[in-house]
């Protein structure tokens, strides 16, 4: 694991958000960096390698095979994890309350 994926795993790991997370988890030829089944949510952080095209095609066939699953993803940039944790923390909390309404 890279070192934002443990800081983030060290935040989401024994159901701190209230469910379960795998890491590494994978979907049928995608593996995902974090994985909740019960809420369809799958998390990818991404370094700056993905910003570049190539990387940008293969990510949004990933995503559209993943939504295609019923699956949730967000993704956030490594930078992110390391300069502002709380605020992807906030993000993640806001995108598990978006997929609870409709659950509830």
């Amino acid at each position: 694991m890279t070192i934002p994926e443990i800081f983030l795993w060290c935040k989401i790991k024994n159901k701190q958000l209230g469910y379960k997370f795998r890491r590494q988890h994978g979907i049928g030829p995608y593996i995902v960096d974090f994985y909740c089944p019960q809420l369809r949510l799958a998390i990818e952080l991404d370094g700056s390698q993905h910003l570049e095209s190539k990387h940008q095609i293969y990510d949004k066939k990933r995503t559209r095979y993943l939504s295609s699953l019923n699956i949730k993803v967000i993704r956030f940039l490594n930078n992110e994890i390391l300069n502002n944790l709380d605020g992807v923390w906030m993000a993640i909390e806001n995108e598990i309350d978006k997929i609870k309404k409709p659950l509830e």
